[in-house]
């Protein structure tokens, strides 16, 4: 090829790849700062624009599913998107689960995929499938990128959506968006052959609405509370908020309500806060429960866990109920919903928590209940033989301050619910509760120390650790990490809940036992490990464990599935008596 040939094709190329080039461009001015990649060869202008730009880290990891579980968890800690990139095929399928899981616990991610362009697909071309709209109605948005930009409007196409993309989300309630990106070859630039990114990209900010109440609604709804003596406020899943904290402090001292939170509704270290509502609910005193029974039910966040209190205010419903969202499609998840109030809850609690009228003896039944039932678990726990809600009490009792715990579905996140955090204790808390998978938990956990300071826990069982090893398979293992594995060789779970534990198919389909134990996959991916079968074992270990030096390590405990679900038993029949 003459000299003048390739330089003419030099500029084809530029011309045709420089929009692709310049997402990486529009996405750090927008504030973007976390990338994951995961190798392929359609995908290799995307790779190569965010991997050259100088404002952005850029991590590669094989496996496209925990690829994204860990881009889930980096965008948990910072409240920015976090940018997905793949190659074409079924990479953008293995990013399913965790798309799906972002948009239910409303995480912004720009999930971004390769894909052949639109003339070759159905032609039986390779490492092709159908990738306009893939992820179908788990995603809040999905576009099509350009394929071709011989038209001057085509290139202002492109970055307008990159923009669109971004504000879209994080725009409330946030959450994934996907643009599917048609390349054609060539899309390798030649060796000597310059990026260049435009730093006068078009770029559309938005400005974020705060939704607040107007003075007008304010008043209103004052003269509308007033009405209902027995206020009871239901936190459902969200991250750490501290004005959030500050104004239902105020709310409750000031009016006399009633604060419930699970352990991921991260409100757990307001002193005031009950956090025992799994066990107080396991009562049989009828007329507790009807003590306890609210006029009004105020709630706000996301997914609920305790089984125990949502069966329970469908049973014993409020007069009314009004939940406290922003904008998007609200759950009527306790059946008793009656107003939907669009603004923010910390705007809420702060507008109107000026003035008492709430019923303080409805407190109080609270606070006693609530009291007995935390004395008793924490007398139980200590006194219990070796199994895992013992055990767990332990764990999150020497918790690092100013760490952040993550907890894997299952029986993990269930133990640390009904044992709750202590007032005061500075731990964030993460769980994937949007689609309550067992897939992905080691992922979301690694993202999240990569992109925090503190130590980074993540409590599992065997099943969701193992499910996840690829989570830890890349260059990337972060030293604040720390995992504790509940290993009991069987998905412990089922024989613990009603239908599985009494069916003959109990151990060989739902147990699903295992024999695995972690000590390889800690050497296969340099993690120090601990194995540990007894209290003197586990009291020995955890300082170590937790230490702010020891880098990244695994805590094995090994228990026996029939003693833990025995124990369970025991702990459900102490607690109905104490409780009575």
């Amino acid at each position: 090829m003459c000299k003048q040939a390739a330089i003419h094709l030099l500029k084809i190329h530029k011309v045709i790849l420089q929009p692709v080039v310049n997402i990486a461009e529009i996405c750090a001015q927008k504030g973007v700062e976390q990338v994951v990649l995961s190798p392929g060869s359609r995908c290799a202008p995307l790779t190569i624009a965010f991997a050259r730009h100088p404002k952005l880290t850029v991590r590669t990891v094989t496996d496209e599913r925990s690829s994204a579980f860990i881009a889930l968890g980096m965008a948990l800690t910072s409240g920015k998107p976090t940018v997905l990139v793949c190659t074409s095929g079924t990479a953008a399928l293995n990013y399913a689960p965790a798309v799906a899981e972002a948009y239910f616990q409303q995480v912004p991610l720009l999930v971004l995929t390769a894909d052949r362009p639109p003339e070759w697909i159905d032609q039986l071309d390779g490492q092709t499938i159908r990738q306009q709209n893939v992820y179908g109605l788990h995603i809040k948005q999905s576009y099509s990128f350009p394929a071709g930009f011989a038209h001057p409007d085509a290139a202002w196409h492109a970055e307008r959506m990159v923009s669109e993309a971004l504000n879209e989300a994080l725009a409330f309630p946030a959450g994934p968006v996907h643009i599917n990106v048609p390349l054609r070859e060539p899309f390798y630039p030649a060796p000597d052959e310059e990026v260049t990114f435009d730093q006068q990209v078009k770029v559309i900010e938005e400005v974020a609405n705060n939704f607040a109440l107007s003075q007008t609604q304010a008043v209103q709804l004052q003269e509308e509370l007033q009405q209902y003596k027995k206020i009871l406020v239901v936190a459902g899943q969200d991250v750490l908020k501290p004005d959030l904290l500050d104004s239902l402090e105020k709310f409750s001292a000031n009016t006399g309500a009633v604060v419930v939170g699970d352990i991921i509704s991260n409100v757990q270290r307001s002193p005031g806060v009950i956090r025992y509502q799994d066990a107080i609910f396991s009562s049989q005193d009828e007329s507790l429960l009807q003590q306890l029974q609210p006029d009004l039910l105020l709630t706000f966040g996301k997914s609920i866990i305790s089984k125990s209190l949502k069966l329970y205010l469908r049973k014993f419903k409020p007069k009314a109920q009004w939940h406290l969202q922003p904008a998007g499609q609200v759950a009527d998840t306790f059946q008793t919903l009656t107003k939907i109030i669009r603004c923010a809850a910390p705007d809420f609690f702060s507008s109107l928590g000026e003035r008492e009228w709430a019923d303080r003896a409805y407190a109080e039944i609270w606070k006693r209940t609530d009291g007995r039932a935390g004395r008793f678990l924490k007398s139980y726990t200590a006194e219990a033989g070796f199994s895992e809600l013992a055990v767990v009490a332990q764990v999150l009792q020497q918790l690092p301050q100013q760490s952040h715990l993550h907890l894997a579905n299952s029986m993990s996140v269930r133990y640390a619910n009904i044992l709750a955090l202590a007032p005061g204790q500075q731990v964030a808390v993460f769980a994937n509760r949007g689609t309550s998978g067992i897939d992905g938990s080691n992922s979301t956990a690694v993202g999240c120390a990569l992109t925090s300071p503190g130590i980074t826990t993540l409590l599992t069982g065997d099943l969701a650790f193992f499910y996840d090893r690829n989570g830890l398979w890349h260059n990337y293992l972060p030293q604040n990490l720390r995992i504790v594995l509940l290993n009991n060789h069987a998905g412990g779970i089922f024989r613990l809940i009603d239908g599985p534990k009494q069916q003959p198919e109990l151990e060989p389909f739902f147990e699903t036992k295992q024999a695995l134990n972690a000590a390889n996959t800690a050497s296969d991916f340099g993690l120090n490990y601990w194995a540990v079968r007894n209290y003197e074992e586990l009291t020995e270990a955890l300082p170590k464990f937790f230490a702010a030096d020891a880098g990244a390590g695994i805590l094995e405990i090994f228990t026996d599935s029939k003693e833990n679900a025995a124990a369970f038993a025991a702990y459900k029949q102490a607690l109905v008596k104490a409780l009575s």
